[in-house]
């Protein structure tokens, strides 16, 4: 599978531009799937679900399955996130994977940026940022930074430096 992320800081437009290039890059015939990264605890399960009795009842795992989708669902209790590479590694293959979050991960990256966050660029500093994709494109292109600087609307140029990038 190829990898390729889309990374940022906060409220920089990561999750809107992922769900464009998903959209986008799925239209093309390519199959996408996703990994996000979350900073904050997070639950797909609600209280009162058998699902989530389950796992409150000590189970390590819970695979939820229907008519429509199944969610496996893993307790990690003590033990922390597990790497990237293991993430990976149970998704079903697929054309690419876009992965949301994880700036210091080693894969090739899009970096989101929005002037109205306030924060400075990660590409200056980070050798996996490929590319920029901002709200100021013309500014952000006259800072020199080596790497192509894209409209954060453009779509369909983002999608076709990822793919080119990936050799799909």
């Amino acid at each position: 599978m190829r990898v390729y992320g889309v990374t940022g800081w906060k409220n920089t437009g990561k999750t809107g531009l992922m769900e464009r290039l998903v959209a986008e890059i799925a239209g093309r015939g390519v199959s996408v799937s996703t990994l996000k990264h979350a900073h904050h605890h997070t639950d797909v399960d609600q209280p009162g679900t058998d699902s989530y009795r389950h796992r409150a009842a000590g189970a390590r795992e819970v695979l939820l399955a229907s008519p429509r989708r199944w969610a496996l669902m893993a307790e990690l209790r003590e033990v922390g996130a597990p790497p990237l590479e293991d993430l990976l590694a149970r998704l079903a293959p697929v054309d690419l994977v876009l992965i949301e979050g994880w700036k210091r991960a080693p894969h090739p990256k899009v970096e989101c940026h929005r002037a109205a966050a306030g924060r400075g660029l990660l590409a200056p500093q980070n050798a996996t940022v490929r590319a920029v994709a901002s709200d100021v494109a013309a500014d952000v292109s006259r800072d020199g930074l080596g790497v192509p600087v894209f409209d954060l609307d453009d779509t369909a140029a983002i999608a076709d430096f990822i793919l080119g990038e990936v050799g799909l």
